[in-house]
């Protein structure tokens, strides 16, 4: 697909975006319903019905795509060059509790890198969007990564023990609260607000791919402990290594750091 394609698509998809966001906060005013799936992880009536909502939307929008979400069992085929990649709610336990860090996040793939994506997060009202060298954008406004190399004075999120480890490497780091929703973490690095952004080893393709795209359109790198950017859709189980989301030289400081060290993220 063509720069200027995904760029189109950009418009109708925050139409989507507001209208399963809605879905999701219409849900929450009323008692509903959660289990726990097999894997031990949280569902609610709501990420099924947002999930409905956006197969049907996004299927229809660019026709003849594969379908990659954490609410449908069976992956697409990964010979198929374009594959939507859906969360209809990342940060389920947080939606659950009635915090606000959750966020519905939709990317198309092609030939396994996101070319248009958002992370809606509806509590705040904040849409992030962004399509591939069209740059990304919060609420219709620029956004940017925070650069510089230096770890002091640094915001860093994610795992604890990630948080950990680089504190003990190098002095003055900021941890952050835990944001519960990866894809909003990552879109924290992608609007400057966060320094540095890490997944543990196991996230998912439907966790990552829209920030991806944000944090690299956003001047950012996001990438595993070895430098490599992912390739979504392209394993049985949609699953990643240990990433690291920064600007360019902060990042590049992170994986200097992780290899003279050796060490170990899995």
């Amino acid at each position: 697909m063509l720069a200027s394609e995904s760029s189109a698509l950009r418009a109708p998809l925050e139409d989507v975006m507001r209208e399963a966001g809605e879905i999701a906060r219409a849900t929450a005013r009323s008692a509903f319903k959660h289990w726990t799936k097999g894997d031990h992880s949280p569902v609610s009536e709501a990420d099924i019905a947002v999930n409905e909502f956006l197969h049907d939307r996004l299927m229809a929008l660019v026709p003849g795509t594969g379908w990659l979400s954490e609410e449908t069992e069976r992956l697409p085929d990964s010979a198929t060059p374009l594959v939507w990649i859906v969360d209809p709610i990342d940060g389920t336990r947080s939606y659950i509790s009635g915090r606000a860090d959750w966020s519905v996040s939709v990317a198309l793939a092609d030939k396994g890198r996101p070319i248009v994506a958002s992370v809606y997060v509806p509590v705040p009202d904040e849409m992030f969007l962004v399509s591939r060298d069209a740059g990304a954008t919060l609420n219709g406004t620029s956004i940017k990564v925070r650069d510089g190399d230096a770890l002091s004075g640094a915001k860093l999120a994610g795992p604890r023990r990630y948080l950990d480890r680089f504190s003990d490497l190098a002095s003055g780091t900021l941890p952050q609260a835990k944001v519960y929703s990866l894809a909003l973490r990552m879109a924290r690095v992608a609007q400057g607000e966060l320094d540095v952004a890490f997944a543990g080893a196991g996230a998912h393709d439907w966790d990552l791919a829209a920030a991806d795209l944000l944090v690299h359109e956003a001047g950012g790198m996001l990438s595993d402990f070895a430098g490599r950017q992912p390739i979504y859709n392209n394993n049985s189980q949609a699953i990643q290594a240990a990433l690291v989301a920064a600007g360019p030289l902060r990042h590049s400081t992170l994986i200097g750091l992780a290899r003279d060290r050796g060490i170990d993220l899995t």
